[in-house]
């Protein structure tokens, strides 16, 4: 079998700067976590950081070396894997003495684990036979967490060669791919997010690295993240047509999260992770069933059963008693706490100035924006250095942004070649057209509101850990842009990786706000409240657009009526009679919502 992390929790991936390090830092206590591997730039910057920390002799990969994107990817990951190791194997070989790193590696432990229960029995034998043989058996239990590394699908820029034509299998997530599967990393995971690629999923057969060792043993394994369970079977059947395995689906809230924000029609974590919970054998089996013959046909062995999947979910967790309900009643194999740990220095990389406006935000700073070039929602944190900067370039008659990266260029409106709705040279074309448009006055407005609020997301994402940690990047860019989910308002001081795990397991309380609503009911808050500025911004909707709202409400109320079930069965720890009070207000508002639709309908 695979080997699994001590702990019941994951560490997301966060933007591109703000997880870079995570697994150097966390990995050493059992910790998985996740890191983007789009951004060479940084990743070249960042193991010119770690390799001189270290004492050793640092050797650029220029971009002039053939593949230079696939060594530098691979160097970062090679590096991160042998820091890993090194510091594991340290702390292992430590003492227990009080304060040690060895000792903290057993505290933070889940204590319903048998690990941790190991650990309380060695402290408390006074027997030095019996103690001994504990402390043997502690240590060879012992794992590091996961380097888990994430690519986004929609990233995928081709890059050109000679007579500007695209160099086969050399665009960003194909050369990201080949650089993780070519790394050193062992017992570690690749995240597809944003959807299907079949271009990228395509180029995964060309690598034996994803081939099962045995039953349910890979060195790397796939995971994919999912906003429902219909994705999950179209995805994973795509994979096991061509005999790869996904060992993972990876729910995430549509609205609940950080980052880009992917909504559903309406339908609701609580009703998604129930169809998991009830489907995950069919599901199993349904991809076992193209997988088996898959393989046998590439001439590889065959399993007389499916490899294990895991459930797992991420997504505005904020309490233990959360974190309880998901293990317990919809037994998920993992919840991923993300943006509270952007206020964790021990697990997480954010630059003073930014850790600030974390740490003193409210509701009304964190806004789902529209900053993404991609043309996606995005969760935004207002008033840092990125905004500050794009605010001033407008008000000097010069928006848009310089566009060094150009992970994000995807626009040909005006272009032959690709370009970012950030950059300086699409917003200056753009808002000559729209000038010239004769739009009513308040779509013209609204256009160019969303015009103008885009932001250079390559570089305001990655700033970060250059700052913090004085390594050069990007010559006369230092902005800065977070996106940490709504989540982030609940918690306000920064904390130790200890304090935060104690947090997570129920052993302390970091969250200052009283009266916060349940995950499940903030998310339902959001859908409501993305639905209602949906039709806000629609000037003139058609039929369809209008019985696609309907559908989004009907799928809203049934989650609702899905929700008022489940406080039938008390599974719910605290704040039952607010939870309900919040689905009476949220029922009310959905009925009225619709009511107004179907009479546009008719």
């Amino acid at each position: 079998m695979q080997i699994s992390s001590p702990h019941n929790f994951h560490i997301p991936v966060m933007g591109l700067a703000y997880s870079i390090d995570s697994p150097i830092k966390v990995a050493c206590y059992g910790i998985n976590s996740a890191i983007s591997i789009i951004e060479d730039n940084l990743m070249e910057a960042m193991r010119k950081h770690y390799t001189q920390k270290n004492g050793e002799a640092y050797t650029s990969i220029g971009i002039k070396e053939e593949d230079y994107r696939v060594k530098r990817i691979t160097s970062y990951l090679n590096l991160m894997q042998k820091l890993v190791n090194t510091e594991f194997e340290k702390i292992k070989a430590s003492t227990f003495t009080l304060g040690s790193d060895l000792m903290k590696y057993f505290e933070m432990l889940p204590d319903t684990g048998e690990l941790k229960k190991t650990f309380q029995k060695f402290l408390l034998t006074e027997n030095p036979s019996e103690k001994e043989n504990l402390e043997n058996i502690l240590k060879e239990k012992m794992r590091p967490g996961a380097i888990e590394v994430n690519i986004m699908t929609k990233v995928d820029k081709d890059n050109l060669g000679k007579e500007d034509l695209p160099i086969p299998n050399a665009s960003d997530a194909l050369t990201a791919l080949k650089a993780y599967a070519t790394s050193d990393l062992n017992n570690s995971s690749i995240i597809f997010s944003a959807g299907m690629n079949p271009r990228l999923f395509n180029y995964m057969e060309d690598f034996r690295e994803f081939d099962a060792i045995a039953w349910g043993h890979f060195h790397k394994k796939v995971v994919i993240k999912v906003s429902d369970y219909r994705s999950a079977l179209i995805q994973g059947k795509y994979l096991a047509k061509k005999g790869i395995w996904v060992s993972e689906f990876r729910i995430e809230s549509g609205l609940n999260c950080g980052g880009h924000v992917f909504a559903t029609q309406g339908l609701l974590m609580g009703p998604i992770l129930n169809e998991f919970r009830e489907k995950k054998e069919e599901l199993q089996e349904n991809l076992f069933s193209l997988y088996n013959p898959a393989i046998i046909e590439k001439g590889k062995q065959d399993f007389s059963k499916p490899h294990p999947i895991k459930i797992t979910v991420q997504g505005g967790i904020g309490t233990s008693d959360e974190d309880n309900l998901l293990h317990s009643y919809y037994k998920v194999d993992s919840t991923g706490w993300g943006t509270p740990f952007l206020l964790c220095p021990e697990a997480t990389t954010v630059d003073e100035e930014t850790l600030q406006l974390l740490i003193n935000s409210k509701e009304k700073d964190v806004i789902r924006s529209q900053s993404s070039p991609l043309g996606v929602g995005f969760n935004y944190l207002k008033g840092t250095s990125a905004e500050t900067e794009r605010l001033n370039r407008i008000e000097k008659g010069a928006p848009g942004s310089p566009c060094t990266e150009k992970f994000l260029v995807s626009n040909t409106e005006f272009t032959k070649k690709p370009i970012c709705t950030a950059s300086r040279k699409y917003q200056k074309l753009k808002l000559k057209q729209l000038e010239e448009s004769n739009l009513p006055d308040a779509e013209y407005q609204q256009q160019k509101e969303d015009l103008l609020s885009k932001e250079c997301l390559c570089v305001g994402l990655s700033n970060a850990a250059p700052l913090k940690y004085e390594v050069p990047f990007l010559k006369k860019q230092k902005a800065v842009t977070i996106c940490p989910g709504p989540n982030i308002i609940n918690f306000s001081k920064v904390s130790t990786l200890r304090e935060m795990t104690d947090h997570i397991y129920g052993r302390s309380n970091l969250m200052h706000q009283t009266g916060r609503p349940h995950m499940f009911v903030k998310e339902l808050e959001l859908y409501i409240d993305f639905l209602e500025q949906q039709i806000a911004r629609t000037q003139n909707p058609d039929k369809r657009m209008l019985k696609n709202w309907e559908t989004y409400c009907n799928n809203l109320l049934e989650g609702i009526g899905y929700y008022r079930e489940l406080l039938k069965k008390e599974v719910l720890d605290s704040n039952q009679e607010a939870f309900e009070k919040s689905l009476e207000v949220a029922e009310l508002t959905v009925c009225n919502t619709k009511t107004t639709l179907f009479k546009k309908v008719i």
